[in-house]
């Protein structure tokens, strides 16, 4: 038994070290002791139209006798749209047991995608990317970017009910900033167990003029809801691709519920790479033990 698990460990080192090279930057170590990674897809290298993120956890019995566990993070995917994609997934896992899949998941992904730009699918809707591009004047650069919270919280009002109106704000506790080449991470935890107490928190943070002026506000929030026993959950990146499905995810893996957690990043004009998802995470963990 001992030797099949370090063949295994062998062969997902080797995996990982294949797609990593295939893949470069798109390719993403999200936190290696738990063997949890991230894999940007697009439709073309030159200007996609469709990108998604996959992210996946490698458990001890992949590839022999687990399958990865994983999550599709798009904006535009909803519905059929996701279901479809899924249940591809699942059949080349079923075609493919005992072996290293993930390169086959991302071309399956890659393939949906170059479909979908040469379709007559509309472009998604992408109302803000990334920073992690050269920048001009930095300045500048924050004040082009603050009308988005505003769409944050009028996307929540549609969530909420107005008859909540007067639903206590609940206390704000906000963990210690993590600096790496001038750029700065903070994360805000709340206890919620309503989207209306998300909205009044949110609402709050945007109120300090520091925290909206972020370059990013990446948040997401996990409420139980004990009468269906299911969990209300989102997400919102705020141009960090796929930050804010790490964030939830980190949270699901934590197994917290009944809290809201932010993170802060105000981008220092460096380019940090893979590092700040790293650093998203280690704030939002840290506030969460603490």
């Amino acid at each position: 038994m001992a030797a099949s698990d370090t063949d295994r460990a062998q062969q997902q080192i080797d995996e990982i070290e294949a797609l990593s090279s295939i893949y470069g930057d798109d390719w993403c170590v999200v936190d290696e002791d738990e063997k949890i990674y991230c894999i940007k897809i697009s439709d073309s290298l030159d200007q996609p139209k469709w990108t998604l993120c996959l992210q996946v956890i490698l458990p001890p019995g992949y590839p022999t006798a687990e399958p990865p566990i994983y999550q599709l993070n798009a904006p535009w995917l909803r519905g059929q749209d996701y279901t479809e994609l899924a249940n591809s997934l699942e059949e080349i896992y079923l075609q493919n047991l005992g072996e290293s899949i993930l390169y086959l998941w991302v071309e399956k992904i890659r393939e949906v995608l170059v479909e979908k730009a040469q379709s007559s699918d509309p472009e998604p809707d992408i109302k803000k990317t990334t920073e992690e591009v050269d920048e001009g004047d930095e300045d500048d650069f924050l004040l082009d970017y603050q009308p988005i919270q505003e769409n944050q919280i009028k996307m929540l009002n549609y969530m909420t009910s107005e008859s909540q109106e007067d639903e206590e704000l609940p206390p704000i506790h906000h963990g210690n900033p993590i600096t790496d080449r001038r750029s700065t991470f903070q994360a805000h935890l709340a206890p919620v167990v309503t989207t209306r107490q998300v909205k009044r928190v949110l609402e709050k943070l945007y109120e300090n003029k520091k925290i909206a002026s972020a370059t990013h506000n990446i948040y997401a929030y996990r409420i139980y809801c004990e009468d269906k026993q299911t969990f209300l959950q989102d997400c919102e990146d705020d141009g960090e691709t796929a930050a804010g499905g790490r964030l939830l995810h980190l949270m699901q893996i934590l197994n917290v519920h009944n809290v809201l957690v932010v993170v802060s990043r105000w981008y220092g004009g460096i380019l940090l790479g893979p590092d700040r998802f790293k650093h998203i995470n280690n704030c939002a963990r840290n506030v969460l033990v603490e």
